[in-house]
C-alpha cells in the first residue's frame, strides 16, 4: 500500500487528528472491527469519507442479531463507537484501509453493550485501579501456531476427516511427487534448528515486519517443538485491553500474510497427533504508581507476598478460569500429561510442567512476573484476560496461599507427593461445570454479569460440547468397526 505517513500516539488521542491522517494519506476505506462473545473478529468498511467527528461521538449501527452471544432478532440494532486510539493502517490489505477497533452500545439505553467482551476487559481494568491493589496490569502472551500447506476437513451424516499437510511434515519425508529436498524436523524436534530444517523463517518474518507495520512491538519469533511449522512469535507486553486488542490484530495479520504466502495458519490448541500443541502462556503482572509489586528480594523465586497470593487465587479458579481460557474441546486434547502441557495445579520457578511458572532469566524486580501456561489461542482475550485477573485479585484479598512449589518433573512424582498436586480438569464440560459453581469471584466490581456468564456456558455447551459428544469419532472405527 502507498501509505507512508506513521500514526504516532499523539495522533491516535484525537480523532480530528485520526481522520486527518486518513484523508492526507490517501486511506480509501475506514474498517471497523469488533470482537463477537467467542472472540472472532466482525467488521465491515466505509468510505474515507464517512468518517467524521460525529461518527465517534455518536457510533455507527449495526446488526446484533446476526452475531453469536449478541441479540435476539426484535432487539437487533446496536451500536459500534471506533477508539481512535486504536487505530492502524492495515498491512495486509491491497487497497489502503484504515482499522479502527471499536465499543458496543445500546442505543436504547446510551450505555455500552454488557455482553460486549472488551467492555468487561475495560470493568476490569477499572475494577482494579478502584481495589487500591494496583493501578496496571501488564500481559504477555507467547503466541503459538501451526503453519500448514493445507487443510481440508468435513462433516456429513455418513462421513467426517481432517487432512493437514506441510512440506515441512516429518511424514512426508518419503514422499517424492516432487524431488525431494529433506531436512523436516522430527516429532517433538522443531525447537529450533536453523533452515533448512526450519522452512518458515521467512514466512516468520514477513508476518513480523506486518505487526511492526501495525504498531506491535515484535520481541523474537522462532520454530516451536512440532514439525509441520509450529511456530511462535512474541508480542511486546502492554495493559490488558490493549493487549487483548493485540492479540486479535496478531491473529489477523498472521492468518493474512500466510494466506497471501499460499499457506493456512492454525490456532487450534491440538491440531496434529502425537506432537506437542500450541498453547498462549500467559505472562502477568501487577504494578502501582510504576513500581512492580510481584518482586521480593527474600521471596521464594524473588516472588513478593502479593505475587504468591495472586497465584494463590489464580491455581483455586482454575477450572473455572479455564471455560475462559482454554474454552474449545480440542483445548482438552492439548491438555494432557507429556506434550510440555500445563496440567498440574502447581507453581514452580522455571519449571515447564506446572501451570504456573516463574520465569527467572533476570533478577530485576520489572521482569518479576507470573507465566499462566494452560490458556490457548483459542481463548476470547478480552474474557480470558479477565477471568485470570479477577481469579489473581481474589487471592489477594483472601490471601490464598498456593500449594508448596515443586522443582521436580510433575509428571514423575510418585506415591503421596503425586497425590498431593491436582490435575486440571480433562475436558470442557468439567471446566463449564466448574465455572457453574464458581463464579462470584467474577462478579466483583461488576466486571463479569451472570447474564454473560449464562450465554457463554449456554452457547459452549450447545455449539460445541454436544455437537462434539454426538458424533462418531474416526478413531472409533479402528477400534471397533469389526467388533
Amino acid at each position: 500500500m502507498a501509505v507512508e505517513g506513521k500514526l504516532e500516539p499523539t495522533v491516535k488521542e484525537d480523532p480530528a487528528a485520526v481522520i486527518a491522517f486518513a484523508r492526507d494519506q490517501g486511506i480509501k476505506f475506514v474498517d471497523f472491527r469488533f470482537s463477537d462473545l467467542l472472540g472472532q473478529w466482525q467488521h465491515f468498511s466505509v468510505p474515507t469519507s464517512e468518517l467524521t467527528e460525529r461518527l465517534f461521538a455518536e457510533g455507527v449501527g449495526f446488526d446484533g442479531s446476526s452475531i453469536r452471544g449478541f441479540q435476539q432478532i426484535h432487539e437487533s440494532d446496536m451500536l459500534l463507537f471506533p477508539d481512535p486510539r486504536t487505530a492502524f493502517v492495515d498491512p495486509v490489505l491491497e487497497v489502503p484501509t484504515l482499522s479502527l477497533i471499536c465499543d458496543i452500545g445500546d442505543p436504547v439505553t446510551k450505555g455500552r453493550y454488557s455482553r460486549d467482551p472488551r467492555y468487561i476487559a475495560r470493568k476490569a481494568e477499572a475494577h482494579l485501579r478502584e481495589s487500591g491493589i494496583a493501578d496496571t496490569s501488564y500481559w504477555g502472551p507467547e503466541m503459538e501456531f501451526y503453519i500448514f500447506n493445507s487443510l481440508r476437513f468435513g462433516q456429513t451424516v455418513n462421513e467426517g476427516f481432517y487432512h493437514i499437510d506441510s512440506s515441512e511434515g516429518i511424514w512426508n519425508s518419503g514422499q517424492n511427487g516432487t524431488p525431494n529436498l529433506g531436512f523436516r524436523p522430527r516429532l517433538k524436534e522443531g525447537y529450533f534448528p536453523t533452515p533448512p530444517v526450519d522452512q518458515l523463517q521467512d514466512v516468520r518474518s514477513r508476518i513480523a515486519l506486518a505487526l511492526q507495520e501495525s504498531g506491535i512491538e515484535v520481541e523474537v519469533h522462532h520454530h516451536e517443538v512440532g514439525t509441520a511449522g509450529q511456530a511462535e512469535v512474541d508480542m511486546r507486553y502492554d495493559s490488558m485491553v490493549s493487549m487483548a486488542d493485540k492479540v486479535l490484530v496478531f491473529k489477523y495479520i498472521v492468518k493474512n500474510v500466510c494466506r497471501r504466502e499460499g499457506l493456512v495458519a492454525n490456532f487450534m490448541p491440538k491440531p496434529l497427533f502425537g506432537d506437542n500443541g500450541s498453547g498462549m502462556h500467559t505472562h502477568q503482572s501487577l504494578w502501582k504508581e510504576g513500581v512492580p509489586l510481584f518482586y521480593d528480594k527474600d521471596g521464594y523465586a524473588l516472588l513478593s507476598d502479593l505475587a504468591r497470593w495472586y497465584i494463590g487465587g489464580l491455581l483455586a479458579h482454575a477450572p473455572a478460569v479455564l471455560a475462559f481460557a482454554a474454552p474449545t474441546t480440542n483445548s482438552y486434547r492439548r491438555l494432557v500429561p507429556g506434550y510440555e502441557a500445563p496440567i498440574k495445579l502447581a507453581y514452580s520457578a522455571r519449571n515447564r510442567s506446572a501451570c504456573v511458572r516463574i520465569p527467572t532469566y533476570s533478577d530485576r524486580p520489572q521482569l518479576r512476573r507470573l507465566e499462566f501456561r494452560s490458556p490457548d489461542a483459542t481463548a476470547n482475550p478480552y474474557l480470558a484476560f479477565s477471568a485470570m485477573l479477577m481469579a489473581g485479585l481474589d487471592g489477594i484479598r483472601h490471601q490464598i496461599e498456593p500449594p508448596t512449589p515443586v522443582e521436580a518433573d510433575l509428571y514423575e512424582l510418585e506415591g503421596a507427593r503425586a497425590d498431593a498436586v491436582k490435575n486440571l480438569p480433562g475436558s470442557l464440560e468439567e471446566v463449564l461445570a466448574a465455572l457453574e459453581q464458581d463464579q462470584k469471584f467474577l462478579f466483583e466490581g461488576g466486571v463479569f454479569t451472570e447474564d454473560l456468564v449464562d450465554t457463554w456456558i449456554a452457547l459452549k455447551r450447545e455449539r460445541e460440547v454436544d455437537p462434539v459428544r454426538l458424533r462418531p469419532h474416526p478413531y472409533e472405527f479402528m477400534l471397533y468397526s469389526d467388533c
